[in-house]
C-alpha cells in the first residue's frame, strides 16, 4: 500500500509504472538499459476519496492530463528502483498538496500612525527631490 495520510492509502495496482529509456547523456549504457521510470495515475478510477479527486483535477499542473491522468517520468537516478521510489514519492506530495487548506486572510486597516508615517515620509521625499532641480543665478 501506498501511504498518502494516516487513513488514505492507495493501492499499488491502481498506480501504472513502466521502465523506459532515460535521456541525456550517459555514454554507452543508456542505450541499452531501461532504468527511467513512467508513472501513470488515473485520478478519476482510483479509490481516492472525491474531496482528493476534485481538488486534483482543479490544480493547475502540467503533470495532470485533460483526461485526468497523473504523469511523472523520473529518471534523476541511475537505478530502476531509486526512480520507482523518487516517482512514487512525487505522486504522494502532489496528492498530499491538496489536503492542505489555506487558511482564509483577514483583511485589515493599517493604523492611523502608520497612514501618518506613510505620509510624512512621502512629504521629505518630495522635498528632498524638489530641491534636485535647476538652481538659478
Amino acid at each position: 500500500m501506498i501511504e498518502i495520510s494516516n487513513r488514505v492509502a492507495l493501492r499499488p495496482d491502481e498506480v501504472e509504472i513502466s521502465a523506459i529509456r532515460a535521456q541525456g547523456a550517459g555514454g554507452q549504457n543508456v542505450n541499452k538499459v531501461s532504468s527511467a521510470i513512467h508513472l501513470r495515475f488515473d485520478i478519476a478510477a482510483s479509490s481516492l476519496p472525491e474531496v482528493y479527486k476534485e481538488r486534483l483535477l482543479a490544480l493547475k499542473d502540467r503533470r495532470i492530463s485533460k483526461e485526468g491522468v497523473v504523469v511523472i517520468k523520473a529518471q534523476q537516478y541511475r537505478t530502476q528502483e531509486a526512480n520507482r521510489e523518487d516517482a512514487i514519492e512525487r505522486l504522494v506530495e502532489l496528492i498530499r498538496s491538496v489536503t492542505y487548506v489555506e487558511k482564509k486572510r483577514v483583511a485589515t486597516k493599517p493604523t492611523r500612525a502608520s497612514q501618518r508615517r506613510r505620509m510624512d515620509s512621502k512629504t521629505r521625499r518630495s522635498n528632498v527631490k524638489s530641491l534636485r532641480g535647476r538652481v538659478d543665478h
